[in-house]
């Protein structure tokens, strides 16, 4: 059998472990692919490298998927995901000092998402009285799940991303610093970076993204959307390698092998402990509050790993709400397209089984 080299781009994130899984356990060499592995350091030099071939594919925010398709943010780059990565393991932290505020402000207990947001409102209106800069909020790229997430809890305070709340672009990895040094007061990102910065001592968990919207959209394996036509084969096994990772990753009994393969230097770079406590839904808090537990908090199920074109309408809905994109019938049909359900169907015969949920 012929060997295909696939070269695919990554962000260190809990969520491109199915990528990790299918090199590291053999599966995708099992199905005829040396992978090689490639981590990026920001969203948008992963969307530009797929775009220009550099890689085959891509571990990618199933909403920038969708912005590149559309051509909004300044890049045109048809793709298509014909399966996802996960499902959930976003969550918001504050810096320490936020949190205090947030924690005296606070009628009612803070595990309420609009009990925070209204805290959260006071905080805003009480620092413009006192003539205080705005607080400053991040989110990894800027059309991202973590974006419409923040909205989200904002809007249950009557606050507003970009107008109340300043907003910047932090790519992952750079979420803890950025919160140590000051230069953001909170972020939105997916695990494992706001239980590191917690870890670190720099801040405090306030809600997971499951308390917002549970079984949420997140990344997806991103091809160009004509090499999804042309090149059918390296799709379907990639897409098989995946799948037999993801039965492999549902079983409780592999996580801590699962944390080791995440925790390398060429991966996440962090403590395998820290990982495998998150593949057993355990947040540490921060703030002298107990660890919370989390069942499934993010999901490699593998109906989380099937592409649903209902997701796109909700990526649309959270661009327009965070004034991105006035939408029309022609972007919704697009975006839609860019979800391959059938294609999804085609990879995942019926024999390769995943654990009961």
């Amino acid at each position: 059998m012929t060997t295909l080299h696939l070269r695919v781009g990554f962000m260190p994130l809990v969520d491109c472990a199915l990528l990790v899984l299918a090199k590291d356990e053999g599966f995708a060499e099992a199905e005829g692919l040396h992978l090689e592995l490639i981590r990026e350091v920001s969203w948008s030099n992963l969307r530009d490298k797929l775009n220009v071939r550099l890689f085959d594919a891509a571990h990618m925010l199933g909403p920038a998927a969708i912005a590149a398709t559309l051509g909004i943010g300044g890049v045109k780059a048809p793709m298509a995901a014909p399966m996802a990565l996960n499902r959930d393991g976003a969550a918001i932290t504050l810096s320490l000092r936020r949190f205090e505020d947030l924690s005296r402000l606070a009628e009612g207990d803070l595990a309420d998402t609009g009990v925070s947001a209204r805290a959260l409102a006071a905080m805003v209106a009480r620092r413009k009285a006192s003539g205080l800069p705005p607080l400053t909020f991040a989110a990894v790229f800027g059309f991202s799940t973590h974006i419409y997430l923040l909205c989200e809890w904002l809007a249950k305070g009557g606050l507003k991303l970009g107008e109340d709340v300043r907003f910047e672009v932090v790519p992952p990895p750079q979420t803890v610093e950025a919160l140590a040094s000051g230069r953001i007061d909170g972020f939105c990102a997916g695990a494992p970076w706001n239980s590191a910065a917690v870890a670190a001592g720099v801040g405090a968990l306030v809600l997971a993204g499951i308390d917002l919207r549970r079984n949420c959209h997140d990344k997806v394996l991103a091809w160009r959307a004509d090499d999804v036509q042309r090149r059918p084969a390296a799709v379907a096994k990639l897409g098989a390698a995946i799948l037999k990772a993801s039965t492999w990753a549902c079983n409780p009994e592999n996580f801590a092998r699962m944390a080791q393969h995440l925790s390398g230097p060429e991966r996440l770079a962090l403590p395998a402990p820290l990982i495998e406590r998150i593949l057993h839904g355990g947040l540490i808090q921060g703030a002298g509050r107990p660890p919370r537990t989390v069942e499934r908090f993010i999901r490699f199920d593998r109906e989380a790993l099937r592409p649903d074109p209902d997701d796109a309408d909700w990526v649309l809905a959270g661009m327009e709400h965070a004034g991105q994109i006035v939408p029309t019938p022609q972007m919704r049909e697009i975006a839609r397209g860019v979800f391959l359900s059938a294609a999804f169907e085609g990879i995942a015969p019926a024999e390769l089984k995943m654990p009961k949920n």
